[in-house]
């Protein structure tokens, strides 16, 4: 029988939300069963690196007596929730991994936790990054490493490496994340969870330094893809902060995901063209998760756009952005940074206006193809991680399906490839691998098209069931 802790660490957020609004349970209660959790299954997986647990608690006892004077709650009302460190938390510690910022507390919120707090959302603390968020191998050098609850000797991924940890191992129901590079996408998949990158714009981001770039991305993770679309539901929508927020309110998100699969038209591509390696282990995984479509009544065929070009764009605006944002600070505090993110920000440093002025030039012809594409398939299917979860002790791996991969960022070509497309696209649990290691299905869907990703993916969750096999470890 499972313990009163379990039922509510790995309870669906909706359901969670729903009894503490019911007063089945206390915010209290919900509260203490995570930071239960925390301590019990965080030593194992260093996921939550800054926790407040007096903080929660207080949060969680005023919670309660809002909801007895009879207010009405917000839609995430008592649901407790460690925010990824990258995030600006008011009061709250955050060091984007980086020893320049080991003791810098925020005044502020930033808008995705604004709009989760607005919600209801009890703070627990901070979830563990790589430094500055760069790279999909969750290490730092203030909190070392977090471990994958599948198998602690394996990474986690990253950059949302701790919010993936954490929510496999019932931490919280719910959690933030950013994706510049697949690090929404990345960690869902190396931790059987589930992880959105949606369309820019949807979920607005204040404050940034460069308003009007599409490269990097904040949204959901959880459990399950109707928790995506719940937690999208409130991160989504307008804002005037944001120079290319969406209007589409929230409220679009909260709505049944089931639908009729039947007709739908769907595109496989397991190396994307020809344009990466991919482990055999992770195709052996998805090449029969893709026929579960075809059980479904979907019309499922091997193609791909034409991405050409979109290894250009994103490593040209990625170094573009991280000489905006971490230039200045490289020039005053160089020793602070790893070795892989200051060649970043250098070669950024290095564009030229005909190099940026190329890389745009080039994303918009992507786009193009991309959307022409989608006028003959209704979303593409692909893997999110070219390999499964590998040894948490390398930087990067070296070796994809016998080809070197350079540097810290081409092991990661099937995730960002996409993200130069600006297309949404969903990590959602797929199966395991032989030596039981989790692989996750990347969906991706027409420009904007949020919502239709997140139903073919439910669809794909109903029909399977991979995301409800837990860690040993809890």
């Amino acid at each position: 029988m499972p313990s009163e802790r379990d039922e509510i660490c790995f309870s669906s957020a909706r359901d969670l939300a729903r009894r503490v609004r019911d007063r089945d349970l206390s915010a209290r209660e919900v509260a203490q069963a995570h930071l239960d959790q925390i301590e019990r299954t965080n030593p194992h997986v260093n996921a939550v690196v800054t926790l407040v647990p007096e903080r929660a608690l207080e949060e969680a006892r005023a919670a309660d007596e809002r909801l007895a004077s009879g207010a009405e709650p917000g839609p995430l009302h008592g649901l407790p929730v460690a925010h990824k460190d990258t995030h600006a938390t008011a009061g709250i510690r955050t060091t984007s991994g980086s020893p320049t910022f080991a003791d810098h507390v925020p005044d502020a919120d930033e808008l995705v936790v604004e709009r989760m707090r607005a919600a209801g959302v009890i703070t627990l603390g901070k979830t563990n990054v790589p430094e500055f968020a760069a790279g999909s191998h969750t290490f730092n050098p203030l909190f070392g490493l977090t471990r994958n609850p599948y198998d602690p000797s394996r990474s986690a991924g990253g950059s949302s490496g701790g919010a993936a940890a954490a929510l496999a191992c019932g931490m919280h129901p719910l959690a933030d994340g950013s994706d510049m590079g697949g690090s929404l996408r990345n960690p869902a998949s190396f931790c059987n969870v589930v992880g959105f990158r949606p369309s820019p714009g949807r979920v607005p981001s204040w404050p940034v330094p460069a308003g009007w770039s599409t490269m990097g991305v904040q949204g959901p993770m959880a459990r399950s893809v109707a928790d995506a679309a719940f937690l999208l539901s409130v991160l989504a929508g307008p804002d005037p902060r944001s120079p290319i927020a969406l209007e589409t309110p929230g409220s679009a998100f909260d709505v049944p995901l089931d639908r009729d699969m039947s007709g739908v038209r769907l595109a496989w591509a397991p190396d994307l063209g020809g344009a990466v390696p991919v482990d055999p282990a992770v195709t052996a995984v998805l090449e029969p998760a893709v026929m579960v479509f075809t059980d479904l009544g979907c019309v499922v065929e091997e193609a791909c756009p034409d991405l050409t070009g979109a290894d250009e764009v994103f490593r040209t605006l990625r170094a573009w952005h991280w000489d905006i944002v971490l230039g200045p600070l490289l020039d005053e505090r160089r020793a602070d940074f790893k070795a892989s993110l200051a060649r970043n920000i250098e070669e950024g440093r290095a564009l030229t206006a005909a190099d940026v002025g190329r890389a745009e030039v080039l994303h918009t012809a992507l786009f193009h193809r991309v959307r022409e594409f989608f006028g003959r398939y209704d979303a593409l299917l692909a893997p999110v991680s070219q390999v499964p979860p590998f040894d948490a002790d390398l930087e990067y791996p070296g070796e994809v399906a016998g080809h070197a991969m350079p540097d810290y960022l081409e092991w990661m070509r099937s995730c960002f490839l996409v993200s130069a497309t600006g297309s949404p696209a969903l990590s959602v649990p797929a199966g395991f691998t032989s030596g039981g290691l989790p692989v996750g299905l990347q969906i991706v869907g027409p420009h904007r098209a949020d919502l239709a990703v997140l139903r073919i993916g439910h669809a794909f969750e109903q029909a399977t069931g991979h995301a409800r096999r837990r860690p040993a470890l809890v």
